[in-house]
């Protein structure tokens, strides 16, 4: 789904990182995996606020795979250049642009820094196909996505999840998106005031 914004419900994505840091803390890798990326604002976002978050040695242990099913073919290509039009960036608290990005050479537009690009890797991928593209995520991040879903078809994406986490391993959704009772013996809920849930 190719609707989103930089920033979008900062609040939830930063409270899963203070999670995942205290979960991770000592791992000498991080696996995060976000679904339903669109076009790449959501995991961008995500990565620069892992890089304020962390300290540079453990920015460097971060990876993240983005996936969409992208009918369109052209996520791959903007995802990897990082190039969004200047109208897109309005959203992003000023010092954190200044910090991540930079004039590109196309008219009135912006490419955020290569230390950030570097961290993301994209996928094609359909969520409805029900296989997990690796396994042993410590965080998976799905937003504005399984709302396009029938509710069987959310139940067994939930359970792909679960198998595609580390034990442990933490879910972030939509703040208007609820975890399927069928499901709530394998997720856990962390905090109470967003969709946080940790696998059992």
């Amino acid at each position: 789904m190719a609707f989103t914004y930089f920033f979008r419900d900062t609040h939830s994505v930063e409270t899963a990182i203070e999670y995942l840091l205290e979960y991770t803390s000592g791992n000498s890798s991080i696996k995060i995996w976000d679904a339903g990326c669109a076009s790449g604002q959501e995991p961008y976002s995500l990565t620069i606020l892992l890089a304020e978050k962390m300290s540079t040695f453990m920015f460097r242990n971060i990876s993240i795979t983005a996936t969409d099913i992208d009918t369109s073919d052209l996520f791959e290509k903007i995802i990897k250049n990082g190039v969004y039009p200047k109208n897109e960036l309005q959203r992003i608290p000023q010092e954190l642009f200044e910090r991540y990005f930079e004039e590109s050479n196309l008219p009135d537009s912006y490419q955020i820094s290569y230390r950030v690009r570097d961290k993301i890797k994209f996928t094609k991928h359909n969520l409805l196909s029900l296989k997990e593209i690796d396994s042993g995520f410590h965080l998976i991040v799905c937003k504005n996505v399984l709302l396009h879903f029938q509710p069987e078809e959310r139940v067994e994406v939930f359970k792909m999840y679960h198998r595609a986490l580390a034990d442990n391993g933490l879910l972030v959704m939509e703040h208007t998106q609820e975890l399927s009772d069928k499901v709530s013996n394998m997720f856990e809920r962390v905090v109470g005031n967003i969709q946080l849930y940790r696998k059992i």
